[in-house]
């Protein structure tokens, strides 16, 4: 016997069906340390010959991250703000790198290989390697190269006789200054992107053909829009990807704090604190992106 249900009863479904593997895997891998980490961030941690002790401070920790602490806020902010610029530099370039991608062109398969590689790159042990790699810390510090096509100096030099905004001058400095990181980052996004251009319908594209509608037309009135779903979803991958980091400066801080004269504690009261602060901008860019996102039926 079928049994039939509703549309939104099976999307529902599928929906809890699809985040069930994390569900299950938060709850008996991650929620008790997690548990542990706030209950750690109220105390005072001791270690001794038995194991480790707690003592309760309160808000202690807190207060010392936030006001004693000289680095913490310090680089907490300078990290948020690398993570603004990063965001759409990266959603950018994996935005049409992913349009290019999906052209018909010899070589597509391979081509696509190589845009991925840059994850594979950036994935444990491969990143410890790279580390001692010269080659590598060149690419990753442009402004110190002095051959090439062109260096920072000739084009910031290039951009002022254009009369550029001063704003928009130093974004794209800055992009140009963090383009192996924008690359290395992308790999994922750029999947993401190539899956939703193939999963929409030809059928759009040939009826606004019909009615005369240009590439241009076609761009932003059927790619963009279809697409929308899927540039929030890789606004929120790339925000948690870039605060996540383990080569951020406050997760090396946060590290490094717990085994200093910062002690566990205030270690933990700093990843909560940073924990807080991820989860709030991602509530705002969910908001204020989603007014934009179009859900095709």
């Amino acid at each position: 016997m079928k049994i039939r249900m509703k549309k939104g009863h099976r999307e529902a479904l599928s929906g809890i069906l699809f985040t069930l593997p994390f569900t299950i895997g938060f709850i008996f891998l991650f929620l008790r340390p997690f548990i542990q980490a706030i209950v750690f961030s109220f105390n005072s941690l001791s270690i001794g010959p038995e194991g480790y002790s707690l003592d309760f401070v309160g808000f202690g920790n807190y207060a010392n991250a936030l006001f004693v602490q000289p680095d913490f806020v310090r680089t907490w902010v300078e990290t948020t703000a690398q993570m603004v610029i990063n965001v759409p530099l990266v959603l950018a370039f994996a935005f049409f790198s992913a349009i290019m991608l999906n052209q018909r062109f010899k070589g597509r398969t391979a081509a696509r290989v190589l845009y991925f590689l840059p994850v594979i790159l950036a994935s444990g042990i491969v990143l410890e390697l790279e580390q001692d790699n010269y080659f590598i810390q060149s690419l990753q510090s442009l402004e110190e190269t002095e051959r090439g096509f062109m260096s920072l100096e000739t084009l910031g030099t290039f951009l002022m006789k254009l009369k550029l905004p001063t704003g928009l001058l130093e974004f794209i400095m800055a992009a140009v200054q963090r383009a192996p990181f924008i690359i290395r980052n992308s790999g994922v996004q750029i999947l993401v992107f190539l899956a939703g251009l193939q999963s929409i319908p030809p059928s759009l594209y040939e009826a606004a053909n019909v009615e005369g509608g240009t590439s241009w037309e076609n761009f932003w009135n059927i790619t963009f829009p279809m697409l929308s779903p899927l540039i929030l979803t890789n606004i929120v991958y790339t925000i948690v990807d870039s605060l996540a980091n383990p080569q951020n400066e406050l997760v090396k801080l946060i590290r490094t704090s717990a085994f200093g004269s910062a002690g566990y504690g205030v270690s933990t009261a700093m990843a909560v604190l940073y924990f807080l602060g991820t989860f709030a901008i991602l509530l705002v860019a969910i908001a204020i992106v989603s007014r934009w996102v179009f859900y095709h039926e």
